[in-house]
């Protein structure tokens, strides 16, 4: 039988990669995970019935029934058929149901699907369920590299870049109004000039791609603080985008003639554009963005 002093050791070595456990580490949870009486005499390679396992954590055996359904593959390391109505739980399957128990007033059922990666069908994404061992400043490299992307993309006028509530994820689309007027536009250019158009959309299509795979790589390998860090990183490219575009605006109405001479052939003309959006997004921008965080956040 497993002696109480060797519950944290026993522990640790089954959920320190939990996803779930990386969650209850920055939490004063993670105590209660070595402490819980139930430790001091489980048998490591028995198995429990639910009346016995709702015995220990004091609830009823149909409340933790309804916590198991929705995570079964979770629970029982990824099997492909459900347990049937007479399940027996070993101890990998109750330190998870446990802390899914401990978890679930603060993320409810849809927030820790979101931490475990599981789809509205109690699929998971992954075969294998791993946290994330990612350095702080690697993470963080990796993040300023991709909002600088995004950056980029937004700036193109070429891409709405939205967040999407039910996948939490990013959603990238084509700006079909922007494409079409500049298509319209451009029908007064010669043919060399719309086909470079045409060659640098493609590039930037191609750009949308690569970044639609690398977000989905870092949200399926990490939790939500990554999530936060990249919508935060997008709010604000989403406010220099549309100060670019009041720039244009204005810098466009004080020299409509010759506009696409302009942009394609005079250099000068074309610093002076930058230099004018530079100088009023640097106007703009601090306060801008503290209203859309504030909004964001709530307060």
């Amino acid at each position: 039988m497993l002696k109480l002093n060797d519950a944290k050791e026993m522990v640790l070595g089954i959920v320190q990669h939990d996803p779930l456990f990386v969650v209850i580490q920055d939490s004063s949870l993670e105590e209660t995970m070595y402490n819980d009486s139930y430790l001091a005499h489980i048998g490591e390679s028995n198995h429990y019935s639910i009346s016995e396992v709702a015995g220990w954590f004091d609830i009823t055996d149909a409340m933790l029934r309804y916590y198991i359904k929705p995570f079964e593959q979770y629970i029982f390391d990824n099997a492909t058929n459900s347990p049937n109505t007479n399940i027996r739980l070993n101890l990998p399957a109750i330190l998870r149901l446990r802390m899914i128990l401990l978890l679930k007033d603060k993320y409810r059922v849809r927030g820790l699907k979101l931490l475990l990666g599981i789809d509205d069908n109690s699929q998971l994404l992954k075969h294998q369920i791993t946290a994330t061992t990612m350095v702080d400043d690697d993470l963080a490299n990796k993040v300023d590299v991709l909002g600088n992307v995004l950056q980029q993309m937004i700036q193109t006028g070429l891409f709405n870049i939205l967040p999407d509530e039910n996948r939490g994820a990013l959603q990238v689309t084509i700006n079909q109004e922007f494409l079409a007027q500049k298509i319209q536009l451009l029908s007064s250019t010669s043919t060399l000039q719309v086909e470079e158009i045409q060659k640098e959309t493609a590039e930037l299509k191609q750009e949308n791609d690569n970044l639609q795979r690398q977000i989905s790589e870092l949200q399926e390998g990490s939790v939500k603080d990554i999530v936060q860090r990249i919508r935060e990183r997008h709010i604000e490219n989403e406010i220099v985008s549309t100060l670019r575009t009041e720039a244009l605006q204005q810098f466009s109405k004080v020299n409509k003639a010759g506009f696409f001479t302009k942009i394609f052939r005079s250099s000068q003309i074309e610093m002076e554009k930058e230099q004018f959006v530079l100088s009023y997004i640097s106007k703009h921008l601090e306060e801008r963005l503290e209203v859309a965080l504030n909004s964001y956040y709530g307060k």
